[in-house]
């Protein structure tokens, strides 16, 4: 009997893979979550050796973050929040809340949306398949076709309303911002690659939930924080000129449709703590 020819195995490609391709068995949930605080820890000190001045803290926290895999170790652990045994893909909800406005919507008019996806990981997920939307996908360590390597916070403001978008996707991104300052400018800037709400006026099947930002989180970022709840995230976002127009809490995930109806009423926000115990984080969003 002839031997079977064994065929070569596909490499994935650096960094990360689509959410559709066959993945790699993946590491624990547990070790996947260390990995990524102590990634995030990490971060947050070289932030402050920086600030400092500190050039030698700063060498030794790079060493580590290298010892760790560097942030294609990171990114691979965040790829494992994309698999079908760890809750799959979190631009299906967003699918299934706009659905109904995007069919509506290309039925009298044809025109696809713009969508921003800041931190992409997939040019395979639910809006990219969906034919409704032009999607630009950005990425800090990009290595796939499709998916611009940028920083959100240095991308170039934009000219017009031709570079402006109707959505933007920050899934699983706000989190890895080191420090609540950040996180607080990350989310002001959302409003300058918008468009104008009063754009859609001549487009009825839109208005209720464009221009808009999809937001997604761990759920103990505001369930379990000493510094953010549900009130206070929606106080920062109307400050900003948003509302809310749909939420959804799983015991992984919380996930956010905000519409931004205007300038909003600046306001202050500094990491105070609403919470105590001993078992909360210390998650936090500052403006």
């Amino acid at each position: 009997m002839a031997l079977k020819k064994k065929r070569p195995q596909k490499s994935l490609a650096a960094g990360r893979p689509p959410i559709l391709q066959r993945q790699p068995k993946s590491i624990t949930r547990k070790s996947t979550k260390a990995l990524i605080n102590k990634h995030h820890l990490l971060e947050k000190r070289k932030k402050q050796a920086l600030a400092k001045g500190d050039d030698a803290a700063v060498v030794t926290i790079d060493a580590e973050m290298q010892a760790l895999g560097g942030l294609e170790a990171y990114q691979k652990a965040s790829l494992q929040g994309q698999r079908e045994d760890r809750g799959g893909d979190s631009s299906r909800v967003l699918m299934d809340w706009l659905q109904p406005c995007l069919t509506a919507h290309k039925e009298s008019s044809g025109r696809m949306l713009k969508m921003l996806e800041v931190g992409a990981l997939s040019t395979q997920n639910a809006c990219s398949q969906s034919s409704h939307f032009d999607i630009t996908r950005i990425d800090l360590n990009s290595q796939g076709e499709g998916i611009l390597q940028q920083d959100f916070m240095e991308r170039p403001l934009p000219k017009d309303d031709t570079e402006r978008f109707d959505i933007i996707s920050l899934s699983l991104v706000l989190n890895f911002v080191p420090d609540p300052k950040g996180r607080g400018e990350m989310l002001k800037r959302t409003r300058e690659f918008l468009r104008a709400a009063g754009k859609y006026l001549e487009t009825p099947s839109l208005t209720t939930n464009f221009p808009s930002l999809f937001l997604v989180l761990p759920a103990p970022c505001v369930t379990n924080s000493r510094y953010l709840d549900e009130e206070k995230l929606g106080a920062i976002m109307e400050s900003l000129g948003y509302t809310k127009v749909a939420s959804k809490t799983t015991q992984r995930l919380v996930y956010y449709l905000w519409k931004m109806d205007g300038k909003g009423i600046p306001r202050h926000f500094r990491k105070e703590e609403i919470r105590s115990g001993s078992t909360r984080n210390n998650f936090a969003i500052a403006l």
